[in-house]
C-alpha cells in the first residue's frame, strides 16, 4: 500500500470526498452519452398510452401489491419465451411511470396475459383464486366488484403523466372521466369517440360482468386484457427476418 494511500485512508472525510469524485466520474461517462442520442428506446407500432380505465386498474394493481407476486418482464430466455411468448420489449413500458418488470415470480408472469382469459375467468379468478387455480395462495379481491370507479381524478392523472413526458393530449385530458365509462358500455355508442383517441386496437365491453357500474374490476380486468396486446410480435419478427 502507498503511503499517500495510507494517509487518504486515515482521514475520513477526504477518503469520501475521493470515492464521491471517482463514482460521480463513473456515472458521467455512463449517462452522458444517453443525452446525445434522440432516443433510446426504439419506437414500435401499435404501442399508446393506456387509455383512463386501463391507467385506473394499472394504479389499482400497483395499490393491491399485484406487482409483489407478478412480474411483466419476459426474459430473452428459451423457457422464458416458450412459457410465456416473445421476449419483452422496452418500447412496451415507454408510457410506464413506475415500469413493473419486476423480478418475483410468486404467480406467472403476466406481461401477455392480455386475452388469453375471459373476462368472466379474470373475475372468477380475482374473486376466489382457489375455485379457478386449485393451491393457489394469491388472495381474494371479491370486493373490487362493490367498489365503484372513482373518476373525477382522471384529467389530473393524465395531465400529471404528460408532464412526465406521456403523450396524452388535451382532448384525452378533457374527456378522461366520460371515456372511461365509455370504454366499459359497448352500449354506449362512442366507439368511434375512443377510437379517435386511443386507436383501434381497443377492448369496449362491460368487463365485471355487471354493466349497471363501473367498478374497480371493471378497471383492473381492462388493464390486464390490455397487456401484451398492443404490439404485432409476429409482423415484427418478419420485419427483422426481412432487415
Amino acid at each position: 500500500m502507498s503511503t499517500r494511500h495510507r494517509k487518504l485512508e486515515r482521514h475520513s472525510i477526504a477518503f469520501t470526498v475521493m470515492i464521491l469524485v471517482v463514482a460521480s466520474f463513473g456515472g458521467l461517462v455512463e449517462i452522458a452519452p444517453l443525452f446525445t442520442i434522440e432516443n433510446t428506446v426504439e419506437k414500435v407500432e401499435g404501442m399508446r398510452p393506456y387509455t383512463p380505465l386501463e391507467l385506473a386498474g394499472r394504479d389499482i394493481y400497483m395499490r393491491e401489491g399485484c406487482y409483489a407476486c407478478h412480474s411483466q418482464m419476459i426474459r430473452t430466455l428459451k423457457s422464458d419465451v416458450d412459457r410465456y411468448g416473445h421476449f419483452s420489449l422496452a418500447a412496451e413500458s415507454m408510457y410506464d411511470h413506475p415500469f413493473l418488470w419486476g423480478s418475483k415470480r410468486t404467480g406467472p408472469d403476466l406481461a401477455r396475459v392480455g386475452g388469453k382469459y375471459s373476462d368472466a375467468w379474470h373475475v372468477a379468478h380475482l374473486r376466489d383464486p382457489r375455485a379457478i387455480v386449485a393451491g393457489s395462495i394469491m388472495p381474494g379481491y371479491a370486493f373490487l366488484t362493490d367498489r365503484l370507479l372513482e373518476t373525477r381524478q382522471m384529467p389530473q392523472a393524465l395531465r400529471a403523466l404528460a408532464l412526465a413526458g406521456v403523450p396524452y393530449s388535451e382532448e384525452q385530458i378533457a374527456n378522461a372521466a366520460s371515456d372511461a365509462h365509455y370504454q366499459a358500455d359497448a352500449d354506449a355508442g362512442f366507439e368511434d369517440d375512443l377510437a379517435d383517441r386511443y386507436g383501434a386496437n381497443l377492448n369496449i365491453r362491460d368487463f365485471d360482468g355487471d354493466p349497471r357500474r363501473l367498478t374497480e374490476m371493471d378497471a383492473l380486468v381492462a388493464y390486464l386484457q390490455v397487456l401484451g396486446t398492443l404490439v404485432d410480435f409476429e409482423a415484427l419478427d418478419r420485419e427483422d427476418v426481412v432487415r
